[in-house]
């Protein structure tokens, strides 16, 4: 018998805040870190957190699969797989920016069902399963409250978030996305999964990642849209495996990803 999803937050949550724990323990230290071939770094905290979670969720769930950044693919003989990435923002957290986080999604044939995104310096995570809603975890209280997206329907009165706007500007979205930010009240690089927190929690309107990989948009889909917003790529298309990312409190998506494409490189004229 798979288990329901509230089970699968729970778990969720608990183990990325001791995954969390544990990074804290080297957060605002001067670290050595490795480059991957894709030229992102890696340090050991990354791969001790990663490590922690994989012998926990296997312990537990020994018959579930999990994909993670650093060690990749374990297949499961259940339809579970359970999509980790240890620190999601590595370069913030090797500089002591308290803005990284440590994601977990999990999907049940292959749906995502199960999201969490947890930011271990500033003490706060979105816990969220579908159909169940989106669990708001702030510091210093006991109970968490509903994370909810707002209710701002115009552009020029919206923040507008990015993980890198250099990348951001040079993607093939790159004239889409100075429309975009010429278009909104403020732009800020509050980034990687932080930025798409802000959103299911109604302090940011608009996060966008050009390019994200299964492991930064695992939870993304679940919180978002448990949250009251929208999370696709950047076709327009739900889902964590398109390579991209669109977070929005869902009255402005469609006006975004139509900025966004009109300056596609490439597009059809």
């Amino acid at each position: 018998m798979l288990p329901p999803p509230d089970e699968l937050r729970a778990v969720a949550l608990d183990l990325a805040r001791e995954a969390g724990a544990l990074t804290l323990e080297t957060f605002g230290d001067l670290l050595e870190a490795d480059d991957k071939e894709d030229g992102s770094p890696v340090t050991r905290t990354d791969c001790a957190a990663e490590a922690l979670l994989r012998r926990r969720i296997l312990a537990r769930y020994p018959g579930h699969g999990v994909l993670g950044e650093e060690e990749g693919e374990t297949p499961g003989s259940e339809p579970v797989r359970w999509i980790l990435d240890p620190i999601d923002g590595t370069r913030s957290f090797m500089r002591g920016v308290p803005l990284y986080t440590v994601l977990l999604g999990v999907e049940v044939h292959g749906e995502p069902v199960v999201g969490v995104i947890h930011a271990p310096a500033l003490g706060e995570s979105v816990a969220a399963a579908r159909g169940l809603g989106a669990q708001w975890h702030r510091p210093g209280e006991r109970a968490p409250v509903p994370a909810r997206v707002n209710g701002q329907s115009a552009l020029g009165e919206s923040a507008v978030l990015t993980s890198d706007p250099t990348m951001s500007r040079e993607s093939p979205w790159g004239a889409g996305w100075v429309a975009l930010t010429r278009a909104a009240d403020m732009t800020r690089s509050w980034g990687d999964a932080y930025g798409h927190l802000l959103v299911a929690t109604g302090r940011a309107e608009v996060m966008v990642d050009p390019y994200l990989s299964p492991w930064d948009a695992g939870p993304l889909l679940t919180v978002l849209s448990e949250a009251g917003g929208r999370f696709t790529d950047l076709e327009g298309r739900p889902g964590i495996h398109g390579g991209s990312g669109l977070s929005t409190n869902g009255l402005l998506h469609d006006e975004v990803l139509a900025l966004l494409q009109s300056g596609r490189s490439g597009a059809p004229s």
